[in-house]
């Protein structure tokens, strides 16, 4: 599984990447985390208000942080 955290880099983009690894971590998912911070790619998306979060090529938020648990229903599906 690949989880893509779109983002500048803002305080709100690096608690989502945060949630992300710490949801990973609690399911035992095997996954990638990646940091996505180049506009091109985060536009490609269609995502124009971070942070967002991207499983396997799928947004599944975009503009707020999500909670843990909502990731983690997400990567467990």
């Amino acid at each position: 599984m690949r989880i893509e955290v779109l983002g500048s880099g803002c305080a709100k983009c690096n608690k989502t990447k945060d949630l992300a690894e710490k949801a990973v971590k609690e399911t035992g998912v095997d996954a990638e985390i990646v940091k996505v911070e180049d506009f091109d790619k985060i536009l490609e998306y269609g995502v124009m208000v971070t942070p967002a979060i991207v499983i396997d090529g799928d947004v599944k938020i975009a503009g707020k942080v999500p909670s843990v648990e909502d990731i983690k229903k997400w990567i467990t599906k």
